[in-house]
């Protein structure tokens, strides 16, 4: 690991909105709740509190990509700093709690942090937490989507040499193949060339190993998921009852994915925003995906978006994949 080098006594912590005026929350909720399947984007699962469910859920036996990828990232993490150069900017899309990035800080001893994220609270309290640890680092909580329009400010008065941005596993799984393009062509359009990107993926692995934790024997899972409904109601005026409604998880393994749904159990009606949304009993809310990879498929996906493989790692038993890759 590198020595510490001198730092200023006091990094400076800033924010910035990047989302329209506006609060799209509502707006996506009534457009996904009008649907024929309906479906939520998985990113209004991570306010504060699901945040704090999704980490305690990394804590259980069955959930093994967040210890996977933390064990992964601690030991190859001098090969990570030499690969990415001194005096990096670092930028971590979709942080949640944070709780993983100290060992990238520490190996790479970034003169700047970035984040982005949609909720602000979970945002600022990840960054709060950083800049508790790190009181020399520059920190920048960006609230926004990583869409082709985003277009992160050049920060003056910092020696940059080049930038890297970490994709952790808990959110590459998130979205379809096709929509993980282009989260990574967005990443790309952030890096000059030589930038790094380095991607947290779940690997293709045995069916009765995903089903183990689908089955959420401990509710945490559920809990996580049914925050949603709870969200809406403290949000946005909602009236879910949320005894009415449980967690499912189901693995489809011709797509190679866990969906997360939160399921009617009966017949029922629910407002949102004034309006009247009817639910048939098992009538399901999408509410998440899992998008797992082999290490060929993967590659293949980060190539076509202008990325070429640097050093790839897996962790022991097979499950979890951590990529290191160049911008070309």
């Amino acid at each position: 690991m590198a020595l510490p080098q001198l730092r200023p006594a006091q990094g400076v912590v800033r924010f910035y909105n990047f989302l329209p005026v506006g609060e799209p929350f509502l707006k996506d909720v009534l457009e996904g709740l009008a649907q024929p399947q309906k479906s939520l984007p998985s990113k209004y699962l991570y306010d504060l509190h699901g945040c704090r469910l999704f980490e305690e859920a990394c804590e259980l036996s069955d959930f093994y990509p967040a210890r996977a990828e933390f064990a992964l990232l601690r030991t190859h993490a001098d090969a990570i700093a030499k690969l990415v150069g001194a005096d990096c900017q670092l930028i971590e899309i979709g942080p949640g709690s944070g709780k993983r990035t100290p060992v990238l800080i520490e190996a790479l001893q970034p003169p700047l942090y970035v984040l982005i994220d949609i909720d602000v609270a979970a945002m600022q309290a990840a960054a709060d937490g950083l800049a508790r640890q790190f009181p020399w680092l520059n920190i920048v909580g960006a609230r926004a989507d990583c869409d082709p329009r985003l277009r992160l400010p050049e920060f003056v008065g910092i020696t940059i040499r080049n930038k890297a941005v970490y994709v952790p596993s808990s959110q590459m799984g998130q979205f379809t193949p096709e929509e993980a393009l282009a989260l990574l062509q967005c990443v790309r359009r952030m890096l000059r060339p030589g930038g790094a990107l380095l991607a947290g993926v779940e690997l293709k692995q045995d069916r009765t190993l995903i089903e183990a934790a689908c089955r959420d024997a401990t509710g945490v899972s559920a809990a996580f998921n049914l925050n949603l409904l709870a969200r809406m109601n403290r949000e946005l005026g909602a009236d879910f009852q949320l005894r009415r409604f449980g967690h499912r998880a189901i693995y489809d393994a011709g797509r190679s994915c866990v969906e997360m749904r939160i399921e009617s159990l009966a017949a029922q009606l629910a407002h949102v925003g004034g309006i009247r949304f009817r639910f048939d009993l098992d009538e399901s809310i999408r509410t998440g995906i899992c998008c797992k990879y082999s290490v060929a498929e993967f590659h293949a996906l980060a190539q076509r978006a202008g990325f070429e493989p640097a050093q790839t790692w897996v962790d022991a038993v097979g499950r979890l994949s951590l990529h290191a890759m160049t911008a070309v």
